[in-house]
């Protein structure tokens, strides 16, 4: 190897690899971009098989990896800096470290397709899709998960999102794996056989299009909804001078709302309500009273608890029916919590201790919470980023009869600025509609406050950083997609167990030929 080649495949390869990890992040936030991961995924397929040992694959993997996610969720860096107070080069190196551990799943996932790959491209194809859907489960699961920019999100717009009632997120993720195989293995075709590749490609698309045109689903009622979007900047949500304004705004929208449901972001109140006296008397008790007396129902972010018990991030439902509840109101507490930002994983007390955050260690809720009734619909919450957990949505589904009908997500994405987390959170959201076909309501503070259609088109969306309302008429579901039916009962398990399923049996093939 001439020294040009060699300086080409320390540096310029890793470096080239990574740029690929880098420009696939596109797809989740640019619409019609969805056949750029495929593309990037079946060059890095080509490269690992030019690979020279399953050390030099795993190197590959894990700087696409590291950039595919450090671009992907650069905005941390605004949390931990900007509202965290973190120095700079400090934030800088906890997003890359996260990017780091996280790429690690995939860095594994390389270095075994390397190791057993049998140079015949269906067949690797098929192993590297296995592999491939391993390594993101991993990534979702371990350590309370983490699947931001899983890639079946970067197919949210595409024909392959006709599969997410069936398969889930992650069921895509391991089509897009497969058919970028396919491509990235043709030289392993021979010349005559190429065009099989595309015509891969061709049935992937259209058989999964076709799927989605299936209706699990059907109408059960509407409601007239108004959503509210508060957009109250992060670094103001707790500052004595600008709190009275936003809590009376928030009150003004909630008690004149003429809709069935109106729905308050995450923390749109953001304090206890016994601390509330100090800044608005009676505060939370007119709203009580208002909603008690059958003037259309609330949902509204808010903490709770006390020094005693602990504190919750919680969304707190008021209606005339929940009045009749324990406690006079519906309750939900977020039950997955994100690590740092509302619980402290062990050992890193010290980090969270550097940042500025309040509120910073919260109990979870129940996994399994019942709906939000109102108008004959069945209203599921969920706070921020529970909605990236589809299979622990799925848990509310294992009885039909008692399954949501539509669900509202509550979010404050004030914490990452105006940022590519807005975009991808709502395709987050999109994703969950085309899983379970149900409308998605979601009340952020700054965006995207949006209503989402059961089939997960937008049919109405606030533009960022106003303070505004959307309101519109959401027809409720009923019905159970596949997808909610096995999720529901086995969790994410039969996918790791297909996918284990078919190594083995790829490997028997091989040691049989």
């Amino acid at each position: 190897m001439n020294p040009a080649a060699r300086r080409f495949r320390a540096l310029g390869e890793p470096a080239a690899v990574a740029a690929l990890g880098a420009l696939q992040t596109l797809a989740f936030v640019v619409a019609g971009a969805w056949a750029l991961p495929i593309a990037c995924l079946a060059l890095l397929v080509w490269r690992l098989n030019a690979a020279g040992s399953a050390g030099r694959a795993a190197w590959l993997g894990w700087c696409y990896g590291v950039a595919w996610i450090g671009f992907g969720v650069w905005w941390l860096y605004v949390s931990m800096h900007r509202y965290g107070g973190l120095p700079a080069w400090l934030a800088i190196l906890a997003v890359l470290a996260l990017a780091s551990a996280l790429a690690l799943f995939l860095t594994l996932a390389c270095a075994l397709y390397h190791r057993w790959r049998s140079r015949r491209a269906g067949a690797d194809a098929l192993r590297f899709a296995a592999l491939w859907l391993l390594a993101e489960l991993g990534r979702g699961l371990v350590l309370t998960g983490f699947p931001w920019v899983a890639s079946g999100y970067s197919q949210v717009d595409s024909p392959l999102a006709g599969l997410a009632p069936w398969v889930g997120v992650y069921g895509i993720g391991a089509v897009l794996a497969f058919t970028a195989a396919l491509f990235g293995n043709l030289s392993e075709i021979m010349p005559g056989r190429r065009w099989l590749s595309s015509a891969a490609l061709v049935l992937a698309i259209g058989g999964s299009a076709a799927l989605g045109t299936l209706s699990f689903t059907s109408a059960a009622g509407s409601l007239t909804v108004t959503l509210l979007q508060t957009n109250v900047a992060q670094d103001e949500k707790f500052a004595a001078d600008r709190m009275p304004d936003a809590l009376q705004w928030t009150a003004t929208q909630l008690l004149a709302s003429q809709a069935d449901l109106v729905v308050a972001p995450e923390t749109a109140v953001p304090l206890l309500p016994d601390q509330l006296a100090d800044f608005a008397p009676g505060y939370w008790q007119t709203l009580q009273q208002h909603f008690r007396s059958g003037a259309g129902a609330a949902l509204i972010g808010v903490p709770l608890g006390d020094f005693d018990t602990g504190y919750t991030n919680s969304v707190v439902g008021l209606s005339a029916a929940a009045a009749t509840l324990p406690g006079g109101q519906y309750r939900y507490d977020k039950a997955h919590l994100v690590p740092f930002g509302e619980f402290i994983p062990r050992g890193f007390r010290w980090f969270t201790e550097l940042m500025r955050i309040p509120l910073g260690d919260f109990n979870r809720g129940v996994a399994h919470p019942p709906s939000f009734l109102v108008g004959g619909q069945r209203v599921a919450p969920n706070i921020c980023y529970e909605d990236l957990f589809g299979e622990e949505l799925a848990l509310r589904f294992a009885d039909p009869a008692r399954a949501p009908t539509m669900f509202v997500n509550v979010s404050n994405i004030g914490w990452f600025g105006d940022s590519v987390a807005i975009t991808q959170h709502l395709n987050i959201s999109r994703m969950r509609s085309l899983e379970f076909q149900r409308p998605m309501l979601r009340a952020t503070n700054t965006g995207a406050t949006a209503l989402i259609d059961h089939q997960g088109q937008v049919i109405g969306v606030l533009p960022r950083f106003q303070r505004a309302l959307l309101t519109g008429r959401v027809v409720g579901r009923d019905g159970v997609t596949p997808f909610a039916a096995w999720c529901s009962r086995f969790g994410l398990w039969p996918l790791p167990l297909a996918a284990l399923i078919l190594l083995g049996a790829l490997a028997a093939m091989g040691r049989r030929r």
